[in-house]
Formats: C-alpha cells, sequence, structure tokens
C-alpha cells in the first residue's frame, strides 16, 4: 500500500512484513503544460533532469545524473535521460538504489530535479515523485509535485538512514532555481 506523502512528511522504509528493502526505485515522471497562444494551444518539450547526491553527514561524496549514471561504488544507478516527459502517469526517469550496497559513511541520498532547458516548473503538471520496491513492483511512497511556480529546480526528496539501521524517506518538495545538480548545491544545505 502506497503512502502519499505531504511535504516534509517522513516514512519508514520497513517492508510491512517487518522485512528489510534491498533496492528502491525513485521514480520522476511528468507531463509539459499546453500553453495558450495566438494560433492555439501547443505543448512545448520539457527536459527535466533527476539526479541523486549521495552524502556522508553534510559532506558531499557522489551523485548520479545524466553524465554520470552510476556511483563509484555501483550501489545507485540512474536508467537515462528522457529530454521531454510523457504521459505523466509513469516515471519518465528512474535512479535505483541497492540499499544494501550503499557504503556504510553514506548516510543520506537527495533527489533533485532540474528543468535542464530553464523553464519553470509553472510549464510542467503531472509531476510526481515515488518511491517503489523494485524487488516487488510495489509502490511505497508518492509525491505530487503541485502547484508549479516560477522555479525550475526542486529538491524532492532523500532517503536517509533512520539511527536504527534501517532507512527512511522524507519529502521535501522545496523550489529552487538552478538547471543542474550544481546549480541546487545550496538550496539542499537547510535539509542535511
Amino acid at each position: 500500500m502506497s503512502v502519499s506523502l505531504a511535504k516534509g512528511q517522513k516514512v519508514s522504509l520497513q517492508k510491512g512484513s517487518g522485512g528489510e528493502l534491498t533496492v528502491v526505485r525513485m521514480g520522476l515522471g511528468w507531463q509539459a503544460a499546453p500553453k495558450r497562444g495566438l494560433f492555439g494551444t501547443r505543448t512545448r518539450k520539457i527536459d527535466l533532469d533527476a539526479s541523486a547526491l549521495l552524502y556522508a553527514e553534510r559532506t558531499p561524496s557522489d551523485v548520479v545524473f545524466f553524465q554520470h549514471l552510476e556511483s563509484t561504488d555501483g550501489s545507485i544507478r540512474h536508467t537515462g535521460d528522457n529530454l521531454e516527459g510523457g504521459s505523466g502517469t509513469d516515471d519518465d526517469e528512474a535512479i535505483l538504489v541497492d540499499l544494501l550496497r550503499v557504503p556504510t559513511q553514506i548516510t543520506q541520498v537527495v533527489f533533485t530535479v532540474s528543468s535542464y532547458t530553464g523553464q519553470t516548473f509553472a510549464e510542467v503538471r503531472n509531476a510526481h515523485c515515488r518511491l517503489v520496491d523494485e524487488t516487488t513492483g510495489m509502490e511505497l511512497a508518492r509525491y505530487e509535485l503541485a502547484g508549479g511556480g516560477p522555479h525550475t529546480g526542486q529538491i524532492m526528496a532523500k532517503v536517509f538512514r533512520d539511527g536504527s539501521g534501517g532507512w527512511a524517506m522524507q519529502a521535501i518538495g522545496a523550489p529552487a532555481r538552478g538547471r543542474t545538480f550544481q546549480d541546487l548545491l545550496p538550496a539542499i544545505e537547510p535539509f542535511l
């Protein structure tokens, strides 16, 4: 059963059966919002990019994004760059996290989304960020990106070690400005 997360809400990543999750997929889906113009309605392609930043406490350690599809240790993998979005219901980009292989010094993985083509989130609709148990295909948590806005980046969520040996997820949903994950680094700081 999926949990619909509100901004700032946290959820444990323990399986309902009490077992530990091993591999999770952070999926990102979106659709370009149609714009009305002088010659009718048109839809412009929007290139959103999902990134995963690995932190050892508050220190950046590695990053996975469209130009570096796998973490140095191999525990996190990006499935590839989508340049235009899709239906808004499916995942257009995904990042797989093998929780058992994430090195022990990595305490949190922060997921960001940025508009590489520079359009604002006011031009995006049906955007979501979701966490899926990759072993069973079961959706664990979903965060709907609502409200649009003049920003071009978003600190979506993070998974972090919860202190009891397991992992938890927090929906962040903080707007930011930037076309790449590098531009979003200052906006990530308050959430570490």
